[in-house]
């Protein structure tokens, strides 16, 4: 479950040190930012929206509510399509070009692509954001329903295909 989201995976800090290997002699310098950062590194979805905070000397937290985001982007490179990790890249409207929050180390990224763009549509159509447990009893209910009615439309499809060759 998405809510249920608050640390990165334990594959991100090996994609850390990974990067930072290639760095060569600048390893550890730059291991002890990355190693903080996963450590400290914590997320937060509710219902109205995102929260990301990492840091020790300087904490830095962002919060997004689904109603700003623009655009969301899923980002991985080679080593991360290996330990089958993504970024998620959040955008919204501040004129950056830049993403705002980058969500980082989450296994399930295309759930919570999903998750968000379902919150971004529900607050863009009304302010009614989609439902977090989506009920499948009402979707078995309907389904006969949809099925008869696309029976009718092949009836009538027929019809007027049949009715145009007379013409």
């Amino acid at each position: 479950m998405i809510f249920d989201i608050e640390r990165p995976d334990p594959k991100l800090l090996t994609y850390y040190v990974l990067s930072c290997l290639l760095t060569g002699p600048l390893f550890f310098i730059l291991i002890v930012p990355n190693y903080f950062r996963y450590h400290t590194m914590r997320f937060r979805f509710d219902d109205e929206g995102i929260s990301m905070r990492w840091g020790i000397l300087f904490r830095r937290e962002i919060h997004l509510t689904y109603a700003r985001i623009q655009d969301i982007h899923l980002v991985s490179n080679f080593v991360e399509r290996w330990l089958g990790l993504a970024r998620i890249q959040i955008q919204t409207a501040s004129g950056s070009s830049k993403a705002e929050m980058t969500l980082e180390g989450i296994l399930q990224y295309e759930r919570v692509r999903d998750f968000i763009y379902s919150k971004m549509r529900g607050f863009r159509s009304g302010g009614v954001s989609a439902p977090a447990h989506p009920d499948t009893s009402h979707a078995e209910a309907i389904a006969p329903i949809l099925k008869e009615i696309a029976s009718e439309l092949r009836a009538i499809r027929a019809r007027l295909e049949g009715g145009a060759d007379r013409v």
